[in-house]
């Protein structure tokens, strides 16, 4: 028995070493293979097909392919992205459609809804909510912290117009509930235009969407019928969008042959565009107002004021987005935008600020401040080797973004503890939406701006808005001293959130507020 024991364990221990010697060779031929296409696209299918034939347990097909793309296009620069179905069809609608709800965007990057944008005009902006508010709350439901499905988000902040919502956000340490009517979302681009005396006029664009053309020249057509001979074109915070309309805006000042801009790419030859001199708006003055959070189509356009010395650049250093995305769709509903070239100003400098994949990328406006280039122009860092020359001769440079003409810093004044709390728990919003509540048919009667200024004199706001910041959130003034230097400020914020309820709408707002914008200020100098 021993015997036939001992002969058994010699058959399995050879069985297992060829097994074990098959597997090597195995395995070594799969090692010579992927060295040898190691360069070749074919790897990563390869990669993905081994792992769904030989993985210990069942993978998720989905969701690593939408791992492995993501990952592969953020090897390439920070525009190049990856978007599954229900994100490229918001990122289609945006620009393009009106929907109903609050009106904001938000991302989840840690369990907690932050609010990334509030769309001007929205119900969300009128009452007070801001780019960086935690969404703790909707209705009676906790969302933050307690793995909430973001697309069950959407649904519960989303609605018919008219509707309400009560949602309780986070800011700064405090808790700020918002009791919020939904409403259509407007996705117009020009958010005011009017003049702003006998014959300049001022027109804020907030972005460049699929109508921008057509209601900026809509807007010109009036402001010329009543006597614009100067136009301040407000690109603050304008993040880009259409290319074609950036295209058709820049034709509508400059004369027949200007050069508005050129692309550029390794797979794509360079193309020129040109204004064809039949622009409404060739003869008018112009200044471009431009900041931190002006970018792409905005800086297409501003670049193309600035080379033709078409006009006057005012503000701060332009974000410096300047790739070319092409859009790829799949029949899955999902698509990527693909960087296939760059943008190029009409004397030739790149639009595009560095990027390096380290991360600094998404940092670059906080290191802005910290190197002091939101408070002073000498510390704008300019490579003096990287100089170009517009078609008047004038020197302007690249290496990222659009250098104004006239810099305008970031207002960093007011710093008393009542104007700082204000500010923090949005009691001015507030106060124009509760005003609004017991004020609404007087507010809604209002259509003439004359009328506005005479309602707004004669409706004691300063009192009130004193008693509704001292009941409502426990906040007054240090002294009267402080209350006499913040006044002016703070005033012209409630009064320009409560005129905005008036059948004005954001032309009153603008209209007011720009009493104490200094960018404004700055532009109407020129």
């Amino acid at each position: 028995m021993r015997r036939f024991s001992s002969v058994w364990v010699a058959l399995l221990g050879v069985a297992v070493g060829v097994l074990t010697v098959l597997t090597i060779q195995r395995l070594g031929e799969n090692r010579r293979r992927l060295q040898t296409e190691y360069s070749d696209w074919r790897k990563l299918n390869l990669i993905l097909r081994s792992i769904d034939e030989n993985y210990v347990d069942s993978v998720d097909r989905k969701k690593l392919t939408d791992a492995a793309v993501t990952a592969a296009l953020g090897q390439l620069d920070p525009h190049s992205v990856y978007m599954p179905p229900t994100v490229l069809e918001e990122a289609e609608t945006e620009l393009a459609a009106n929907f109903e709800g609050i009106g904001i965007q938000f991302n989840v990057p840690n369990d907690t809804a932050i609010v990334l944008e509030v769309i001007p005009g929205g119900p969300s902006e009128k009452i007070g909510l801001q780019p960086g508010d935690r969404i703790l709350q909707v209705d009676d439901q906790v969302i933050a912290g307690v793995k909430y499905p973001q697309d069950s988000m959407v649904r519960r902040m989303k609605g018919p117009a008219g509707t309400k919502v009560r949602v309780l956000v986070g800011r700064d340490g405090a808790q700020v509930p918002f009791d919020i009517t939904r409403g259509k979302i407007p996705m117009h681009s020009v958010d005011a235009a009017f003049m702003v005396n006998d014959t300049t006029a001022y027109l804020r664009l907030s972005k460049f969407s699929r109508t921008t053309s057509q209601e900026v020249s809509d807007a010109a057509s009036s402001l010329l019928a009543q006597g614009m001979k100067k136009l301040i074109l407000d690109l603050r915070d304008n993040t880009g969008g259409f290319f074609d309309q950036a295209l058709l805006l820049g034709n509508m000042f400059l004369p027949r042959g200007a050069l508005i801009v050129y692309m550029e790419g390794r797979q794509r030859s360079r193309d020129s565009y040109r204004a064809d001199g039949r622009g409404i708006l060739r003869d008018v003055a112009l200044s471009v107002l431009i900041d931190e959070g002006s970018a792409s189509s905005s800086e297409i356009l501003a670049g193309a004021i600035q080379d033709n010395d078409r006009g006057t650049i005012v503000g701060r250093r332009s974000f410096g987005k300047g790739l070319v995305q092409e859009p790829v769709y799949f029949s899955d509903g999902s698509g990527i935008r693909l960087t296939v070239a760059r943008f190029y100003t009409p004397s030739g400098r790149c639009i595009q600020k560095p990027y390096s994949g380290d991360g600094e990328y998404n940092y670059d406006i906080l290191k802005r401040y910290r190197d002091g280039e939101m408070l002073a122009a000498d510390s704008i860092k300019v490579d003096q080797s990287n100089a170009y020359r517009t078609v008047g001769g004038r020197i302007v440079y690249g290496g990222g973004g659009i250098i104004p003409d006239v810099f305008v810093p970031v207002d960093t004044t007011h710093v008393s503890r009542f104007y700082q709390e204000c500010s923090r728990r949005a009691t001015p919003m507030r106060f124009a939406s509760d005003w609004f509540d017991g004020h609404r048919a007087e507010l809604q009667a209002i259509s003439d701006y004359d009328a506005l200024l005479r309602y707004l004199d004669a409706s004691a706001l300063e009192r009130h808005f004193l008693a509704f910041a001292a009941a409502k959130d426990g906040l007054r003034p240090e002294s009267s001293g402080v209350w006499a230097s913040e006044r002016p400020y703070l005033m012209t914020q409630v009064r320009a959130l409560v005129g905005r309820y008036s059948r004005l709408g954001d032309n009153a707002f603008y209209h007011l507020y720009l009493a104490i914008d200094d960018g404004f200020a700055a532009a109407l100098k020129q």
